[in-house]
């Protein structure tokens, strides 16, 4: 494993005057057929899922493992940790930081921006880091940003475990409105996993994000419910994840 620290300008790397921490690269061990960002849940950082993926049987891919930018969070009292966006309460009332949401999507755009052209590219994570990859795989959908600034990178698949969808209330008919967004969400794979013993994002949180997928007309939404898990991952949910990106990925020696 290599670890790098993506040098991306000033521009790219700075959220509201919060600079993004260190990027961590886990390069393929075989041919390198697809990029994907991985994002971590608050708090953590990089390494620690670039720890995580270094161990998958995924030799074909090359993982990104960004650091969110240090800063308040409204859930924590305004206390400040590493965090895609601000974050309250995770309800049905949450309030989305599309600024902050937007800063993100940004920046991993960014990172995939100088892949090949010929390499798959991808994003997935953990709660935070999940909410902020179906974010992102909205803008994909959409074609552009909250703000309206066009999202240009062509994302081939995306992994969410034990998160959210930001922006779910107006998602559908955000869709609706463009036959080109209608092509884009029905053409890109999403795989969903959360636990019914979660206390920190509640399991009806993953289930209410896929249905709203589903119903904006993202085609190819994969749901997992994991009895008894609570807020971590486990080898049989990561197996499971290996084998749907090997699959919708197309990649060859994976297994």
């Amino acid at each position: 494993m290599s670890y790098s620290h993506q040098n991306m300008g000033s521009g790219s790397r700075i959220a509201r005057g919060y600079e993004f921490g260190r990027t961590y690269v886990v390069r393929p061990k075989g041919q390198h057929q697809a990029t994907i960002v991985w994002l971590h849940g608050l708090g953590d950082n990089g390494s620690s899922s670039s720890q995580l993926l270094e161990s998958l049987s995924l030799p074909n891919i090359k993982w990104i493992c960004p650091t969110a930018p240090s800063r308040p969070v409204s859930l924590l009292g305004g206390f400040p940790c590493t965090a895609w966006f601000d974050v309250g309460e995770i309800s049905e009332d949450l309030h989305d930081d599309i600024e902050g949401l937007d800063a993100s999507a940004a920046h991993i755009a960014n990172l995939l921006s100088t892949e090949p052209t010929d390499v798959k590219v991808g994003i997935g994570g953990f709660s935070m880091g999940a909410a902020i990859a179906l974010y992102s795989t909205t803008c994909y959908a959409l074609g552009r940003y909250g703000t309206g600034h066009p999202y240009t990178i062509n994302l081939r698949a995306t992994v969410g475990l034990s998160g959210w969808l930001p922006g779910w209330r107006s998602l559908r008919s955000k869709i609706e409105s463009s036959n080109e967004a209608a092509r884009r969400a029905a053409s890109i794979p999403v795989i969903l996993a959360h636990g019914t013993s979660d206390d920190v994002v509640p399991y009806r949180f993953g289930e209410k994000s896929a249905h709203s997928l589903a119903m904006a007309g993202f085609r190819q939404v994969v749901f997992k419910p994991y009895e008894g898990l609570g807020h971590y991952t486990v080898p049989k949910e990561m197996d499971e994840v290996v084998h749907w990106l090997a699959s919708r990925l197309g990649l060859q020696g994976s297994r």
